[in-house]
């Protein structure tokens, strides 16, 4: 397995590989009235308020584009809030739009408003119409051959009866767990994985449960294919196709989490502070993939983290509540892979792992692959490739000291190479560099460094 760049965002760039899909069904019309919206014109009116409350007066192209609303429906909330005494207009702006602002009673509500639902983004969509979107665009749909699997890995070293393992797993939608030694490129293909989805997927920005919005779309986690402010030709062609800029149109997302995860990020969260609802990892992971590494680092048990996905794995759908308690269910439309270093039976007992369909185990290379990975890497790198001194790694460093061919070598030994190119000067390294790097790579340790002291006090300062 090739594993250079080993943090390439690959739910960014790497998808744009394979030729894209399209969303699997209509773009979702854009709602020309409030009734359409599926909100009520008192939270829509609440929406506005916050706006003109955080951004001061605005006109009406300026609330369109803040709420991804239409113009009718924003018009018929400002004149809403008109006749409330809540908004008044203020002139108005160079292209003849009207502008309001809010009148003292509009700020003191507004105020309320905030302290219910600290949102103030663009309107969100129903939970209702998440739930039809998600079930609309399923991975189950999107279906995944074989061919398409070799093309996605064409430019990685990876045994073929590996993705033959990985390709069925991902297509059927149960979760993976894959698992092997450190450095055997686990993490590096599992986010490879995501070339492999195919299509494009429409990501609300917040969506509506309770009465309260729980923000969905996330810049870090999702790629759109458009830009998100409604500006710009690409926009402009999905509105005068009639669709509902509330939505951001993406490629699948790739979700990846590791030793920093807490159970808490797998619930609803909560900022005090705003106000303000964010959704859970799984949730913005809907419809794409989610990857737990280093499974067995977390600061829970992997128990209990597994427990937390039964439910999800068994009925393709989650149970999630909002702060002030309000209980609701979103579909579970999830690739979910586990990655890990560790024994898969010091994590989990027999009876949870026949729960995941997919084990799958990444083994040391043979040493064709690692000469393949070792030439990569060169090219990659700018050294120039010399097959004697991968035979010397593999011999006499790897062979002689009982260090399994692992993927990362090729990349790690290099790189120590080449630093020390630049520092000393030199073109390409030989045995005595690449000797030098092994052993700064793996280190000298001793065996009373091992045990943490040498037991020898003498020539140490007493404190």
């Amino acid at each position: 397995m090739d594993t250079k760049n080993n943090n390439i965002d690959v739910s960014d760039s790497e998808a744009t590989n394979l030729p894209e899909d399209t969303v699997a069904e209509a773009l979702p019309p854009r709602p020309t009235s409030v009734e359409e919206t599926g909100l009520s014109p008192l939270y829509l009116a609440d929406l506005i308020s916050r706006q003109l409350f955080e951004q001061g007066v605005l006109d009406l192209h300026q609330l369109s584009r803040s709420s991804a609303l239409a113009g009718s429906v924003v018009e018929a909330i400002c004149h809403q809030l008109r006749r409330e005494g809540r908004a008044e207009v203020r002139g108005q702006a160079e292209g003849g739009a009207l502008r309001f602002g809010l009148t003292e009673l509009g700020r003191v509500a507004a105020q309320e408003a905030l302290a219910r639902d600290g949102y103030a983004g663009p309107a969100p969509v129903p939970l209702e119409a998440y739930t039809a979107r998600v079930r609309a665009q399923a991975l189950s749909d999107a279906g995944i051959s074989r061919d398409r699997v070799m093309t996605a890995f064409g430019d990685t070293v990876i045994d073929p009866a590996l993705l033959d393992q990985l390709g069925p797993g991902l297509h059927s939608g149960r979760a993976m767990f894959i698992h092997g030694e450190p450095g055997t490129g686990k993490s590096y293909i599992a986010r490879r994985l995501v070339r492999l989805l195919p299509g494009e997927v429409l990501i609300p920005h917040a969506i509506l449960a309770g009465g309260k919005a729980v923000r969905c779309f996330d810049p870090a986690v999702h790629s759109p294919l458009a830009p998100v402010d409604g500006e710009g030709e690409a926009a402009s062609l999905l509105l005068a196709q009639g669709h509902d800029p509330r939505y951001v149109r993406c490629r699948r997302p790739c979700v990846v989490v590791g030793g920093e995860l807490t159970m808490a990020r797998l619930e609803v969260q909560y900022d005090s502070a705003t106000h303000i609802h964010q959704a859970p990892i799984q949730l913005l992971a809907n419809n794409g993939m989610l990857i737990i590494d280093d499974l067995g680092r977390q600061r829970m048990p992997p128990m209990e983290l597994f427990n937390r996905w039964i439910v999800p794995l068994e009925e393709r759908r989650d149970f999630l509540a909002l702060a002030n308690g309000y209980h609701f269910s979103v579909p579970f439309d999830v690739a979910l892979v586990f990655s890990t270093n560790l024994d898969p039976l010091s994590l989990a007992d027999a009876a949870f792992l026949r729960r995941i369909g997919y084990k799958i185990r990444f083994a040391p290379l043979n040493q064709d692959a690692y000469r393949q990975i070792w030439a990569l890497q060169c090219r990659e790198s700018g050294i120039p490739f010399d097959s004697t001194l991968v035979d010397f790694v593999i011999f006499e460093l790897h062979a002689r000291l009982g260090v399994p061919l692992l993927a990362c070598h090729p990349r790690d030994l290099l790189g120590l190479a080449a630093d020390h190119l630049r520092y000393w000067g030199g073109e390409a390294p030989d045995r005595e560099v690449l000797a030098w790097a092994w052993q700064t790579y793996f280190g000298d340790f001793s065996e009373s460094d091992r045990a943490g002291g040498d037991g020898n006090t003498s020539g140490r300062n007493a404190s």
